[in-house]
């Protein structure tokens, strides 16, 4: 099916997250990038810079804004390890969050009517003129996305990835 795929665990911060991807994984502009929240954000600013695909899932639409009010210690989401947010991450999340779509054709994004952190509508200005898919009601984590698989693989170019 695909000849890679990477997934990695990133550092809090954005530019180091970004980095990590530069150093271990040498994107091309054939590869294409998938994220959900502010993975949809790195996914869109490393899309813009090696010219590929892009799926953005309820991406974070100017994050910065909102996590600004998070600086300090914080607990992990899996588990109880503490980080630490930090005004540098926010000025390194502003730095990225404003980089341009230079070709709508080349994303794809999948925003929920019922997302409980980011409002669909925002989604949908900020990736005006790209393919999108609105999915009715569901959640931030897209609870139904298999239904949308079959879609997200095909703009992918995985044609023949599922059986239908």
């Amino acid at each position: 099916m695909a000849d890679r795929f990477c997934c990695p665990q990133l550092p809090m911060s954005p530019k180091a997250s970004l980095a990590l991807i530069d150093a271990l994984y040498k994107p091309t502009a054939r590869d294409v990038f998938v994220g959900s929240s502010l993975g949809g954000l790195y996914a869109h600013w490393l899309a813009e810079r090696y010219g590929s695909r892009c799926v953005l899932l309820n991406p974070a639409i100017y994050p910065a804004r909102k996590l600004a009010t998070y600086i300090g210690p914080v607990k992990a989401y899996h588990d109880d390890k503490d980080l630490q947010w930090t005004e540098n991450d926010v000025q390194e999340l502003i730095s990225i969050e404003s980089v341009a779509i230079t070709d709508p054709d080349r994303y794809l994004l999948v925003a929920a009517t019922g997302d409980e952190l980011i409002d669909w509508r925002d989604m949908t200005a900020r990736y005006a003129n790209t393919q999108q898919i609105i999915v009715e009601g569901s959640d931030h984590a897209l609870s139904c996305f298999a239904q949308y698989l079959h879609q997200v693989l095909a703009f992918a170019g995985f044609h023949e990835a599922l059986p239908t």
